[in-house]
């Protein structure tokens, strides 16, 4: 069963992937020049925190238009290694970006990989076993009144 864990101590958040996988990813010595702003030697977890979960909001936003995001992997464990393995490309970029020299098979990797969520987001592609949101349910919280109906009207205050 694939680990979900919570992203950055927030509760019921689950992220697609942890640091670990992402040092699993890289390996230990590109993890740590890719992170260690300060030359300690040893990685910075709260750059790897931004970079994974900018990518996990980037695979989100690009779900939301067809799916409740994040996904949940415990109970769609099949889409893990996928959602996995797309968010790991993005977290790639994003680490190789910041020191401005991006390996040409990182960056076709995240063009595949912006390509397939546009593709998942348009409904061109799907996500398996992950029902879609049915098309005109309503998306987010409404709001709603409660309490006696109002007294006076916008056209019965017209005249004064």
């Amino acid at each position: 069963m694939p680990k979900a864990t919570a992203a950055s101590g927030k509760g019921d958040i689950m992220s697609y992937v942890t640091n670990e996988d992402i040092e699993l990813r890289l390996g230990t010595a590109r993890y740590v020049q890719l992170t260690d702003d300060a030359g300690t030697g040893s990685p910075d977890e709260a750059v790897a925190d931004e970079a994974r979960l900018s990518a996990e909001g980037e695979v989100n936003a690009a779900l939301a238009p067809r799916y409740a995001v994040p996904i949940d992997l415990v109970a769609h464990p099949e889409v893990a290694d996928l959602l996995r393995g797309v968010t790991l490309d993005l977290v790639e970029y994003r680490l190789h970006a910041r020191r401005r020299d991006i390996p040409r098979d990182v960056a076709a990797r995240r063009a595949a990989v912006a390509d397939w969520l546009a593709r998942v987001g348009r409904g061109d592609e799907s996500l398996p076993s992950v029902a879609p949101i049915p098309p005109g349910a309503p998306q987010g919280p409404r709001a709603s009144t409660t309490g006696e109906p109002r007294i006076l009207s916008r056209d019965e205050l017209s005249d004064f």
